[in-house]
């Protein structure tokens, strides 16, 4: 399947869209809770991508897997326990808490790439990774104790886990052993589903529950990311970067009109400077690119 550029761009905003259901849906489900949330969703994925990797990779691709590298395996670990902390959070804090946190990721793959792989940090990264510093200082300082503070640490496991999971990568093309970022999806979805089923009894999810929760599964993670792959062959790395920091905006803005959860003026605030220093940093970025020699 190819695409032009601006079909990209157009199919990555509806990725960020997907993604950015999260939020909402979990907010109207009945019954389900914590673990058995993370349980289902990865469940739904699993087999989601049961079906979806035949028809994208062909009828090898599981196969394949038994002889894949261990990049592949580590990758699936980190991408199993972005799935597992991202469902975890939102049930502890806000959507926009969630996802202003779940944004670090750039910068923590910067500072991560840094120390094990020696990619050097531009003077621009230093400033926005301060301004975004600053921007979670006051969207937390009030976050001294208790559920909040929790849900904002298991947060935080996303982006410290993708910035792994982008150095692992990277370090194994490097040694020209690129990784299969959709079978490591599909690995990650079921570690995490194996991890939290002892942990989700005893199931209390409605049926109502698992309608949206088939979606999550479904629409909100397996569809959109083998999407995104699609993107990735077009799209260069910023251009992804930047759209993909829609998610932030469409998800608080879905909780908020779909669930009545208005994010509080310290993390507007706080999530303005994150969002303004990730964006002003990648635009920077493209552009020094763009008209180097």
């Amino acid at each position: 399947m190819k695409l032009t550029h601006n079909h990209a761009v157009a199919l990555m905003v509806v990725v960020a869209l997907m993604w950015s259901t999260a939020g909402v849906v979990t907010r109207h489900l009945e019954s389900a809770r914590s673990f058995e949330v993370t349980f289902w969703r990865a469940f739904f994925t699993t087999v989601s991508l049961l079906v979806i990797l035949p028809l994208f990779r062909g009828r090898r691709v599981f196969a394949e897997l038994k002889h894949a590298n261990a990049a592949l395996w580590a990758s699936g670990v980190c991408w199993s326990v972005m799935f597992t902390a991202y469902m975890l959070a939102l049930t502890l804090t806000s959507v926009a808490n969630v996802l202003v946190t779940m944004s670090l990721g750039p910068l923590f793959t910067a500072l991560v790439a840094r120390v094990f792989i020696g990619h050097r940090i531009a003077l621009r990264t230093w400033v926005a990774i301060a301004a975004a510093g600053l921007g979670i200082a006051i969207m937390y300082g009030a976050q001294v104790s208790g559920e909040q503070m929790l849900g904002t640490l298991v947060a935080l496991c996303v982006p410290v886990a993708g910035a792994t999971n982008w150095t692992v990568t990277q370090h194994s093309h490097a040694k020209g052993r690129d990784v299969d970022l959709v079978p490591a999806v599909f690995v990650g979805a079921v570690i995490s589903a194996v991890v939290t089923l002892p942990l989700a009894y005893p199931f209390q999810a409605t049926t109502h529950d698992l309608g949206l929760l088939v979606y999550l599964g479904l629409g909100q993670l397996a569809i959109p990311c083998v999407l995104s792959v699609l993107c990735a062959r077009v799209l260069q790395a910023p251009e992804m970067s930047l759209l993909a920091l829609l998610e932030v905006i469409f998800g608080i803005a879905l909780a908020w009109w779909g669930a009545g959860e208005a994010p509080g003026l310290t993390v507007l605030t706080g999530g303005s400077l994150v969002i303004g220093a990730l964006l002003v940093n990648e635009l920077l970025g493209w552009n020094q690119r763009r008209i180097a020699p």
